[in-house]
């Protein structure tokens, strides 16, 4: 058959034009109610920028600095607005409003310097049948430069876009439902686990349920500690004598591994408790050996300050580095310097397009402190209004995670429980700290990061391995998670972990909790 003079283009587009055809056909009431929204949403300093119904199984195409399409699991009403948030400042954001629901919102957060929408979530709750929102946090891309000149868009960033986008996301999904959500919760990981606290604290009343992972709580410090890490081994001066090449992190990882794996009573490539480890970097030290496999005097120095605690003027600024994390990540060692702390310090701080970042150091850091761009830094434990109101809280952070110290979760309990004046807060408060994990998700071969905690369509629906489902749960059935039983990537083996400040224990056969 002879398709010369055929277009395929044309098909292409006939198949795409004929799904919304399609979806009218199949799904006529929902399609219709969709559609009406166009015209009958009227919301206060928002304007919706386009409504469509998307069949299941679809992908639809995006714009934006961030990813060019997303998959949609299951039939929806999809609605993109924008709400100017001030003078100079907008969030775009989308609803994407499931047929089948179940009477609960979710909003979802942001990663990095937060301006991409998080679609993989948005497929996921939305699958789970929540009505579910997420924005752009403010500003397109995942970048600092926005924040240059524009202190609006840095507080959509530090605060205010997730009150913004569940303020609007639940008066659409009441539009289309025809009533209003039962319970709200809250889904975000890394910079959406900060924005998640910070929510807490500042709108007490948005959410009855957060899940916060890997929280970049303490937002100031943790950027200075990740500008220091690389300074340790000399960024941006790939050429220092402290500098360690790529090929020596494996050296020293295994270095590690050799020294703590078998701390918690099992060798299989995970450090329970990374605080156990006392890691000796002088056991890598060179004595006229093959300096592919030892390191110098300075770049043993390094690793002495990698795997310390940051101090500043007598107080505790970020906690260590956890050894074993080095295994899922070096990008901090990488002999540049770090694009968010960069961007922090010029963006926000110094106002700035360019800095020398061999003279980054202390003084630096007390400077961020100082500025607290955005009002970002909130590292406050008082979570009352939160609380006394039956809200639900719960946070997770792997052991290996390469960005962002597990010991800052630690550390953000503690603080909690000394403010509330409470030893433990198992009644609205629970942290899982999770062996062998990675930031956010992920790991080693052997461990089980894998509990419906993010967008992983293999997430299973038991509230047992899904800790999403176990907030619910916790929330409209107060039925708290004791435990969250992870599940490896290839689906074969599953661990139970902990809630804090339970150990994780291994009995011979398997690892349990124990106080």
């Amino acid at each position: 058959m002879d398709l010369s003079g055929f277009n395929l283009n044309y098909l292409s587009n006939l198949v795409t034009s004929s799904i919304p055809l399609l979806a009218s056909w199949t799904h006529g009431e929902q399609y219709t109610k969709c559609l009406a929204l166009k015209s009958s949403l009227t919301l206060e300093n928002t304007t919706i920028l386009d409504v469509s119904y998307v069949a299941a199984g679809s992908t639809v195409k995006l714009h934006g600095q961030c990813v060019p399409k997303a998959h949609v699991a299951a039939p929806l009403c999809r609605v993109q607005f924008s709400t100017q948030t001030s003078s100079t400042s907008a969030i775009r954001a989308e609803a994407w409003l499931p047929d089948e629901w179940y009477g609960r919102f979710l909003a979802v957060g942001n990663g990095g310097l937060g301006g991409c929408i998080s679609y993989r979530d948005l497929t996921y709750g939305s699958a789970l049948h929540f009505a579910t929102v997420g924005s752009n946090n403010g500003h397109d891309g995942d970048t600092g430069t926005p924040f240059l000149g524009n202190p609006e868009v840095l507080y959509d960033f530090a605060f205010r876009s997730i009150h913004v986008e569940a303020v609007i996301g639940k008066q659409i999904s009441e539009s289309y439902y025809g009533r209003r959500h039962d319970k709200s919760y809250y889904l975000g990981c890394s910079t959406g686990g900060r924005q998640g606290t910070q929510t807490a604290y500042q709108y007490p009343e948005d959410f009855d349920g957060i899940m916060a992972g890997a929280p970049a709580n303490d937002m100031n410090h943790l950027m200075h500690w990740t500008g220091m890490l690389a300074r340790h081994i000399g960024a941006p001066d790939s050429n220092s004598p402290a500098f360690i090449p790529l090929a020596l992190w494996k050296v020293v990882a295994d270095e590690i591994m050799r020294q703590c794996d078998a701390l918690d009573g099992v060798v299989d490539g995970i450090i329970t408790e990374p605080d156990a480890c006392a890691f000796r970097p002088e056991a890598l030290l060179c004595h006229n050996g093959d300096s592919k496999k030892c390191l110098t005097s300075p770049q043993v120095e390094a690793l002495r300050r990698i795997y310390a605690p940051l101090y500043g003027d007598g107080d505790l600024i970020y906690p260590r580095f956890d050894p074993g994390a080095e295994s899922l990540g070096v990008r901090a060692f990488s002999g540049q310097f770090p694009q968010y702390p960069a961007d922090w310090l010029k963006y926000t701080v110094l106002n700035v397009t360019d800095f020398d970042f061999s003279d980054y150091g202390p003084e630096q850091g007390r400077l961020v402190d100082k500025v607290n761009p955005g009002g970002i830094a909130a590292f406050v434990g008082d979570l009352s209004p939160f609380r006394d109101r039956g809200g639900k809280f719960i946070t997770y952070h792997g052991r290996m995670d390469p960005l962002i110290a597990s010991g800052n979760s630690k550390r953000m309990y503690d603080l909690i429980a000394r403010a509330l004046g409470a030893p433990r807060l198992d009644d609205f408060y629970r942290l899982f700290l999770v062996p062998g994990m990675g930031h956010c998700a992920g790991g080693s071969a052997a461990s089980a990061p894998n509990f419906g905690q993010n967008w992983d369509a293999r997430a299973a629906n038991a509230s047992s391995h899904n800790l999403l489902l176990a907030l619910v749960d916790w929330v409209e059935g107060g039925v708290p998670p004791d435990t969250i039983t992870g599940t490896t990537e290839d689906g074969r083996a599953t661990r139970v972990h902990c809630r804090y400040p339970l150990r994780s224990v291994w009995n011979g056969s398997e690892f349990g909790c124990e106080e």
